[in-house]
């Protein structure tokens, strides 16, 4: 029996549920936006944890679970509790929520089973420059980075390497844009934002899921600087399934491990001389984009990893 838990029609919940389904393996749901209706116990006994969730009118034991499958976003950004002109949050039910999420949280942090994914790891994307040195001990390449609030520093940087991205250090997503020379004026901006600029990898995007031992490598066919974009700015992108050379597959399961990231998306560069760049790691994965575009069976990877049967 697994556990998956978050907003059930976000897509990486919705195919990993259809996945268990299809293998015919039970799959309790925790909606988020159901807390209110739901409950949970959590108790440490003789050295064991475990406790049960109460949830539509179930007794689940949560040492039952042979796995759990989290993507959770705070209480307060769930519609149930956005204040409206016409009716306020209902204190009560916002508070058993808050209770029950924080609850379920440090449950899935300590519990015994198999996790995708515990909180405290994925905090290393909280930092990008911090993330790439993580990267490097396992043997990857990532590019030549400057990380300033100096614009004269960006300045010379450009210079020197001709081609520039920049882009945030921190987890928040950013657009990955050139350094163009119409950008030159905007560049006294970042005296209030530190701001990370890497010299331009030519090549082509090639997006990595790792899910326990198994791999999925998707080539991203694309003009677009960052073809997650790409259709903002016109340009088409295209996904097909990529097999990696032995020994970058063999890094990337390397480096989830020692992020202890066991389903993580790991964005590389293929360079025209068949060098890989890798750039970040993603500890939440929207991997639905890949697999509807892609064709690659990653939800059935997640449900085989959660059941313990790969």
């Amino acid at each position: 029996m697994i556990l998956v838990v978050g907003i059930p029609t976000e897509a990486p919940l919705a195919l990993a549920i259809e996945a268990a389904e299809a293998k015919g393996v039970e799959c309790v749901v925790f909606n988020q936006r159901h807390a209110s209706y739901n409950d949970i116990v959590v108790d440490y006994k003789n050295g064991t944890i475990g406790g049960t969730l109460y949830a539509w009118g179930r007794e689940l034991p949560l040492e039952e679970f042979t796995g759990v499958y989290a993507r959770m976003i705070e209480v307060s950004s769930l519609p149930e509790f956005k204040p409206s002109r016409t009716q306020a949050v209902d204190r009560y039910a916002f508070g058993h929520a808050n209770f029950l999420t924080d609850s379920l949280r440090k449950w899935i942090e300590v519990a015994p089973c198999r996790v995708l994914n515990r909180c405290a790891p994925m905090s290393s994307n909280g930092s990008k420059p911090y993330q790439a040195q993580l990267i490097n001990r396992v043997g990857l390449k990532t590019p030549t980075t400057l990380i300033t609030n100096d614009p004269s520093q960006a300045e010379e940087f450009a210079q020197e390497h001709g081609e520039v991205i920049f882009k945030s250090i921190s987890g928040v997503r950013s657009i990955v844009k050139k350094l163009t020379p119409d950008r030159g004026p905007d560049l006294a901006k970042i005296r209030h934002l530190p701001t990370q600029f890497q010299a331009f990898v030519p090549g082509t995007n090639v997006r990595v899921h790792v899910v326990g031992e198994q791999v999925f490598a998707t080539e991203i066919q694309s003009d677009a600087v960052d073809y997650r974009y790409g259709s903002r700015e016109g340009h088409d992108t295209e996904m097909v399934p990529y097999e990696l050379p032995a020994d970058i597959h063999e890094k990337c399961i390397a480096l989830s491990k020692a992020l202890e990231l066991p389903l993580c998306g790991i964005d590389f560069k293929r360079t025209p001389d068949n060098d890989f760049v890798c750039f970040e790691v993603n500890p939440s994965p929207a991997y639905s984009y890949y697999e509807q575009h892609g064709g690659q069976p990653i939800s059935s990877a997640i449900v085989d990893y959660l059941t313990g049967s790969h």
